[in-house]
């Protein structure tokens, strides 16, 4: 009879830590590289090198949406709303359990991003969101489709970087110029409000919406118990 090796206690096996982000995906796209990370519970999205956003929290992505609603006019029915950038889906999926939005377009440029999210890990995210039938997905980037649609929305909930002053791509720049900021004051409808998510307060933003000929500018901050927090900037089309 031949000799048996005892199993190795479970307390001696090597484990995976948590802590360790694990590859989903990785494709090269028109702007560079995006990377669809799990990291324990979470997904993190990655474009050429720069962290965009994880799973972890929502807080500041659901607020885009929200603040944007509260800042319509009072009564105005079945508000349209473009969200510029899917990302994890959070501000997606906040837009879509609001019954007063009409038409929810979300402009996301990295065909990845929305193949993870119709076909991959992110769809238990915001699968439910993206049958819902006010949903639109336009493949396109956000500054191009601003610059040349002649469509008119009620909000523009922008979040395509880590804020004004750090920029995912060097193209992204032009959104938050004179000129960029124009093009968004003209894709709004009289009364309607830009939203935008930044990672860190920018006073110098502020200055240039009110530059563009926006009203009612003002900073709405995510509470932090340290750090910088994560903010959304808001401005208004005078009705």
């Amino acid at each position: 009879m031949s000799a048996t090796t005892a199993p190795e206690p479970m307390d001696s096996l090597p484990v995976r830590s948590t802590d360790t982000p694990v590859v989903l995906d990785r494709r090269e796209g028109p702007f560079g590289e995006v990377v669809l990370r799990e990291r324990g519970e979470h997904f993190e999205i990655i474009a050429n090198g720069c962290f965009l956003m994880d799973t972890s929290d929502g807080r500041s992505e659901r607020l885009l949406i929200d603040v944007a609603l509260a800042s319509l006019p009072a009564g105005r029915t079945a508000p349209s709303v473009l969200i510029g950038g899917l990302g994890v889906g959070f501000s997606l999926v906040r837009a879509a359990e609001e019954e007063r939005w009409g038409r929810i377009v979300v402009v996301e440029r990295e065909q990845a991003i929305v193949d993870w999210h119709r076909e991959g890990p992110l769809d238990r995210i915001s699968g439910a969101a993206l049958a819902d039938p006010r949903t639109g997905i336009l493949p396109t980037d956000l500054v191009a489709h601003l610059r040349t649609t002649t469509e008119r929305y009620d909000a523009l909930c922008l979040d395509i970087d880590n804020g004004p002053d750090w920029t995912v791509t060097e193209g992204n720049d032009s959104l938050y110029s004179p000129a960029g900021l124009a093009h968004c004051h003209d894709r709004l409808n009289p009364g309607g409000v830009l939203a935008v998510w930044s990672a860190q307060p920018s006073p110098a933003f502020e200055q240039a919406l009110r530059n563009a000929g926006f009203s009612g500018v003002r900073t709405e901050e995510v509470a932090v118990a340290r750090g910088v927090p994560d903010v959304v900037h808001l401005a208004l089309r005078a009705g």
